[in-house]
């Protein structure tokens, strides 16, 4: 079995190996521990695509157009068991060339893809809104950091913030002056967050920008857990007269935690 247990090993997890072949792959097992952790990975792959991906059902007509460009014993029986149980036994009636074609052809699309990757992200497989939500407000910072400037209006005068906002949004978002706090207000911009414009006020803590999204609630997005750390960034988020605050920076999270504070106790 020279050069052969990893070309074999697939066989002999899906139970589609002889006896005797069998017998020399479990000794090869034994022995050849790469071969035993490979094992592993491929058994804790499958099991992740079992619970993971709902059982597909094939379109009319697919298996026998997979017959009809490759020959073979008939396709259906083995394939709705590939799809349904994630490379599982077959039976032992399904030639061993579909095992074959069907493994390889699945195998493929996943090893050469991301697929695999995306199947270990639990957020791919049905999208939490506080996840979308949390991505869109992080990437809405990190969007600002790379412009030329993280605001679209400068000002630290609240009096000039506030108004330029009419218009750009459903409504003017709570402007309050925090330099005494040391937050100075340094401007605002607008974002959007799930199609919908939203206004964004931006304050500094000494060279960290701040930036603080304020989302009403009756709009298409969850409120995020209230505090959140993503890839060196802090998101802190609260509910207050009727608006879903989501405050974003690389500060340290009690400077986060102060900002929101002060925020929420301004008059």
């Amino acid at each position: 079995m020279e050069n052969q247990p990893n070309l074999l090993l697939h066989a002999y997890i899906d139970g589609e190996l002889d006896s005797a072949h069998t017998l020399e792959l479990e000794r090869e097992l034994a022995s050849n521990r790469a071969l035993a952790a490979e094992r592993e990975r491929v058994e804790a792959l499958q099991k992740v695509i079992r619970e993971r991906l709902p059982p597909i059902t094939l379109p009319p007509g697919f298996a026998r157009r997979i017959e009809a460009a490759v020959g073979g014993t008939p396709a259906r029986p083995l394939l709705r068991r590939v799809f349904a149980r994630g490379f599982s036994q077959a039976s032992a009636s399904s030639g061993p060339s579909w095992r074959a074609l069907a493994a390889s052809v699945m195998l493929a699309v996943m090893l050469t893809s991301s697929s695999t990757w995306l199947l270990l992200r639990p957020e791919m497989l049905g999208p939490n809104p506080e996840d979308v939500t949390t991505d869109m407000v992080l990437a809405s910072h990190l969007r600002a950091l790379k412009a030329p400037q993280p605001i679209d209006v400068p000002s630290s005068d609240r009096h000039t913030v506030k108004p330029w906002f009419n218009g750009r949004v459903s409504e003017s978002p709570r402007v309050v002056d925090l330099s005494s706090e040391g937050f100075p207000l340094v401007g605002g911009r607008v974002d959007v967050i799930g199609r919908v414009p939203v206004p964004t006020l931006v304050y500094r803590r000494r060279q960290h920008v701040i930036s603080l999204l304020a989302i009403p609630e009756e709009q298409p997005v969850a409120p995020a857990p209230a505090r959140r750390s993503i890839a060196g960034y802090n998101i802190l988020t609260w509910t207050q007269d009727g608006i879903a605050y989501w405050a974003v920076s690389d500060v340290a999270m009690p400077d986060l935690d102060a900002f929101a504070k002060a925020f929420r106790d301004a008059g």
